[in-house]
């Protein structure tokens, strides 16, 4: 994204990220994951616990190598919708503006859940778009892996899915 010049409207599809992956377990073994600030704060496998503690309504997700990050639930809606503002980061405090992180979980016919995520508001992180692009940038691909991350945590210790043949 170096020396790129982009419309207004590709700015503005520039400014969300959002991703999906099919899950063979069932939607509220998927909730217990959502649910909790920050779980796709790691290294590309979800654990069973994380260092999180409260600072008032502000989760606050230490990763050993990375530092703190810090969430606001904005909403949520069992076992379909979880909302959150990552309001902060080793490179970001709680004063500037944030991302808006939405996870949807919708039961597929078959059986299992289809996770979708998307986060949303990168152009408010800075006036100038290089700066909040770069900051996109790794989320792009970290949402990939995270997801793969989720099915693999969810899967490997869900029960079965009903309702297939």
């Amino acid at each position: 994204m170096n020396d790129t010049t982009y419309t207004d409207a590709e700015l503005a599809e520039l400014d969300r990220i959002a991703r999906q992956i099919d899950i063979d377990a069932p939607a509220e073994r998927v909730w217990e994951l959502v649910v909790r600030p920050g779980w796709y704060i790691n290294d590309g496998v979800v654990e069973a616990e994380q260092d999180l503690r409260y600072e008032g309504d502000v989760a606050v997700v230490r990763h050993p190598s990375l530092g703190e990050f810090r969430f606001r639930t904005v909403e949520l809606d069992k076992p379909r919708y979880a909302a959150f503002r990552w309001i902060g980061t080793p490179f970001r405090d709680g004063s500037t503006p944030s991302t808006l992180v939405e996870f949807w979980i919708d039961e597929r016919a078959g059986g299992g859940v289809t996770l979708r995520v998307v986060e949303s508001g990168f152009s408010s992180l800075a006036d100038d778009p290089a700066a909040w692009l770069k900051q996109r940038e790794g989320n792009d691909k970290g949402w990939l892996t995270e997801l793969a991350a989720a099915k693999a945590f969810v899967e490997k210790s869900a029960p079965a899915p009903t309702g297939r043949p």
